[in-house]
């Protein structure tokens, strides 16, 4: 199902699987907010492109972030960070698995597994082991996915689901669309719990 399907009014959870705070705001996902949104994932990149953003992970900030998102981790009781090699990576293949996982409506046990792959386990998403680990742990089989991820239809899908987001008004993840409120970032999880009740 595409974002657009649920109607402007169902809430939809815009993720990418290489950030950090996108995992944050997984985790904590369905224990703060009433009900269960539509998980999108998106092309954090694809966003960049339009905005001419860049990972912070990337920048002279990368150390301070990285220890915020190690502080934030702890506060919310989730497992100790552990840090990709070379992260930020490029998370392409894992996200053209998770638009493959919501076809087949795993989107939120598979993103949550490459999730824990990634800022818990510390593994490499650029690495398709590493995500058909993930697959696995949802009971998706590995050759299905790696075919799913070089299908045209599921390339397009994703291309589509982060234009749609772009135009929405999204400009980084974690975003919660609700309406046509946004409510970027991991910390504006409450605040969308608000909303929504």
């Amino acid at each position: 199902m595409h974002a657009a399907d649920g109607g402007r009014d169902a809430p939809v959870f815009y993720y990418d699987l290489g950030s950090p705070y996108s995992y944050l705001a997984a985790e904590r996902m369905h224990h703060v907010l009433p009900s269960v949104p539509l998980w999108q994932p998106i092309l954090l990149g694809g966003i960049w492109k339009e905005t001419g953003g860049r990972s912070w992970g990337t920048t002279e900030r990368r150390a301070e972030g990285m220890a915020e998102i190690e502080r934030r981790a702890a506060g919310y009781g989730l497992m100790p960070v552990r840090w990709p090699d070379g992260w930020p990576n490029n998370t392409l293949a894992a996200m053209r698995a998770a638009v493959f996982a919501q076809q087949a409506g795993r989107a939120v046990a598979f993103s949550l597994a490459a999730f824990r792959q990634a800022f818990a386990a510390g593994r490499d998403l650029s690495d398709v082991d590493n995500v058909l680990i993930a697959a696995a742990a949802c009971e998706l089989h590995p050759k299905a996915v790696l075919k799913g991820i070089e299908l045209q239809s599921t390339k397009d899908r994703l291309r589509a689901a982060t234009a749609e987001a772009y135009g929405r008004g999204v400009r980084g993840v974690p975003t919660l669309a609700i309406g046509e409120a946004l409510f970027y970032g991991d910390d504006q999880l409450e605040a969308a719990a608000e909303a929504l009740a």
